[in-house]
């Protein structure tokens, strides 16, 4: 019967993804469960965690309580919270156990979250400095042609706060939502949308839109409104950093499980080593060129979460000085109805 009942007990914190070592009052180990056996016989960051928690358990073994928090650089990074404490039967100890809990994503979430509350009081921080100061210039001025130069300059501050704090809350409202919503929409229609959105924009740019339909009439189950936003936000990207007089292209295709939306331009490419972080909130490859464009540094983190939420993918390629292919694939329903391939150009 107590056998049985350690057993048990043996099974159940197996089944916690804390490790737990317990030791005897001599010293001798007397129970790991399945999370501590990776400390066990361990090489390079584990072993450091090893020998910790070897150090603590001779404190615990002593009669002291213990608590570590343990830095391991990886890759990957770990971070382990450790807690050592003496066992007691009555008023004799017994031995002593060490816990190890990984708070590995706790440390990395609140690090997002400094770097975010960081990067939007900097982002904010810029244009509205701007509308103080030409506020304050506008109210001393008396000259028609200066004043009307300062308000013009005041709606283009203006607009560009409006533009952070809107993919603010796209983005914000898109990382709550736990399932979005979805309506069955033609994959064609999702990037007619989208390029009428960008035509003024890219018009005014001089870049042209180049639009191919390769499908037979794919249809995905969708939130309408995300996947629009998230196509603009590529559109959008595409344009700003396009030459004038060149073409972004834009085409829409399907295989047997998915739909392929790939947004292609002739820009001036992104560096191999960003490559890896422009989908991060408020990353920017070009500091200065971005502030020119007036881009917020959320578009791509919107894109990237839109099609994770339905469980697609997106990947990119780029090569400087000749421009960057961003690519989203996507889940496809059964068609609705067949389309001809067809190439539409918006000047």
């Amino acid at each position: 019967m107590l056998e049985d009942q350690r057993n048990r007990l043996a099974a159940s914190l197996d089944e916690i993804t804390d490790a737990i070592v317990v030791v005897d009052v001599d010293g001798e180990e007397v129970f790991r469960n399945a999370a501590a056996e990776r400390y066990r016989d361990a090489r390079h960051a584990d072993a450091v965690a090893a020998a910790e928690l070897g150090r603590l358990l001779e404190q615990a073994s002593a009669g002291a309580v213990v608590e570590n928090e343990l830095r391991l650089f990886g890759p990957p990074p770990v971070v382990l919270r450790l807690r050592a404490f003496p066992l007691f039967d009555g008023e004799s100890q017994v031995g002593a156990a060490v816990f190890a809990h990984d708070v590995s994503e706790l440390h990395r979430i609140e690090s997002v979250r400094r770097d975010f509350v960081a990067n939007v009081s900097h982002e904010l921080k810029t244009p509205i400095g701007a509308l103080e100061l030409l506020a304050e210039t506008l109210a001393s001025e008396s000259d028609p042609v200066v004043t009307r130069r300062l308000a013009e300059r005041l709606v283009k501050e203006a607009e560009r706060l409006g533009r952070i704090v809107d993919d603010l809350l796209d983005l914000s409202l898109i990382e709550v939502q736990e399932a979005p919503s979805r309506d069955v929409v033609d994959a064609a229609q999702l990037v007619d949308e989208a390029v009428e959105r960008m035509e003024p924009a890219a018009a005014a740019a001089g870049i042209g839109l180049r639009v191919e339909n390769a499908t037979t009439g794919a249809v995905l189950s969708c939130d309408r409104r995300q996947v629009v936003s998230a196509l603009t936000n590529l559109l959008d990207n595409a344009v700003k950093y396009s030459e004038h007089g060149s073409t972004v292209d834009v085409r829409v295709s399907a295989d047997d499980e998915h739909v392929i939306f790939e947004v292609r331009d002739q820009g001036i490419g992104i560096p191999r080593a960003d490559l890896e972080r422009i989908f991060e909130r408020f990353y920017r490859v070009d500091h200065a060129r971005s502030r020119a464009t007036g881009g917020t540094g959320l578009g791509l983190a919107i894109v990237r979460h839109v099609v994770h939420a339905h469980n697609g993918e997106v990947t990119v390629t780029s090569v400087e000085g000749q421009g960057s292919s961003f690519v989203i694939s996507m889940p496809r329903m059964a068609d609705l109805r067949n389309h001809d391939t067809t190439k539409r150009e918006f000047a």
